[in-house]
């Protein structure tokens, strides 16, 4: 009897046998430039079900609830890009363009003034884990500026990018932000904050994220039903490539699938797409959905959506026994 191939099994096989072409980037460097081989472009499978918009997978209802508490502790920071506004129009002559519901004829746009904003050319690096309050308010930023970074998490007892981190900055701080742009190297969450938001907003950074001790406080409130989720380091296998994750901070089943990634330490690139973000478009017009998180793994060749899904993929694919 000739065994079952699942989409997931069929892709890492094929990526096996890309990976005899690939070429590993091991010269001196940021983390990035060392981990990224060149890869034969291939297009990608999906390895999960149809996205679901706002449906809860069975058995993740307190999951999801517990990682959706950020938004009541945070008052909805991280969840929208700077400048969010919304407006009414037509359903009928924006047909194809992303909208956040449609009702009588009448769909709802979002917009920001992020499109104003200078992007980096090189990817900025954020060295941080998922369970620290600083990281957070980091997270936050990045989030309303709808940056996009490469993320090396560095969880507690982790022995990949934790290490890495203090070789470039001397020290276990985190969150720790390398920009490969203006080659800045910057721990301290409120410097980190206040460069971002002046090197690449309009300067202003939100009230919510200029409060001190409070901000840091609610950051804390905010994790605190997580009890530490994605704060400790789990055996794991690297992947030859960073993965790609494409989300934002409020999003509760973001939030989960970043817990599960930094958990096991996998790099990823983080493409933000806050509320108001232009790159809502580009995911709808890739694959058809908007919906987050949506995982893309150069190395398998696969992509998913649905977080109970992405979890169970980065378990059974980059999870090892102790």
């Amino acid at each position: 009897m000739l065994a079952k191939t699942t989409p997931v099994r069929a892709a890492q096989s094929a990526a096996r046998q890309r990976t005899a072409l690939r070429v590993s980037a091991m010269a001196s460097g940021s983390a990035s430039e060392r981990q990224a081989p060149l890869a034969v472009a291939a297009e990608l499978k999906n390895a999960g079900p149809e996205p679901k918009r706002f449906t809860v997978a069975d058995g993740q209802l307190l999951t999801i609830a517990s990682a959706a508490f950020a938004a009541l502790a945070r008052f909805g920071t991280g969840g929208f890009a700077a400048g969010y506004k919304t407006e009414f129009v037509d359903a009928a002559t924006e047909g194809g363009k992303y909208s956040v519901m449609t009702t009588g004829g009448r769909a709802v746009m979002e917009t920001s003034k992020v499109g104003t904003f200078k992007r980096p050319v090189k990817p900025i690096e954020l060295y941080e884990f998922q369970g620290c309050p600083f990281c957070r308010k980091v997270r936050e930023a990045v989030s309303i500026l709808d940056l996009d970074v490469t993320v090396y998490p560095t969880p507690r007892d982790g022995k990949v990018w934790r290490p890495k981190a203090v070789e470039l900055g001397g020290k276990a701080q985190f969150p720790f932000l390398v920009d490969n742009n203006t080659g800045k190297q910057m721990y301290e969450s409120d410097a980190i904050i206040s460069y971002l938001f002046n090197e690449y907003g309009d300067g202003q950074v939100p009230l919510a994220l200029r409060l001190g001790a409070a901000t840091t406080i609610t950051c804390g409130l905010a994790l605190a039903p997580r009890v530490g989720k994605g704060s400790r380091a789990k055996p794991s296998k690297q992947p030859a490539e960073p993965l790609v994750m494409w989300g934002y901070e409020l999003s509760p089943f973001v939030v989960v699938v970043k817990e599960t990634l930094s958990q096991l330490e996998l790099p990823y690139k983080q493409v933000t797409c806050s509320r108001g973000s232009p790159k809502r478009q580009q995911l709808l017009d890739k694959r058809g959905h908007f919906q987050v998180p949506y995982l893309e793994d150069p190395n398998t060749g696969v992509y998913l959506f649905e977080s109970a899904s992405i979890n169970k993929y980065l378990e059974d694919t980059y999870a090892v026994s102790a």
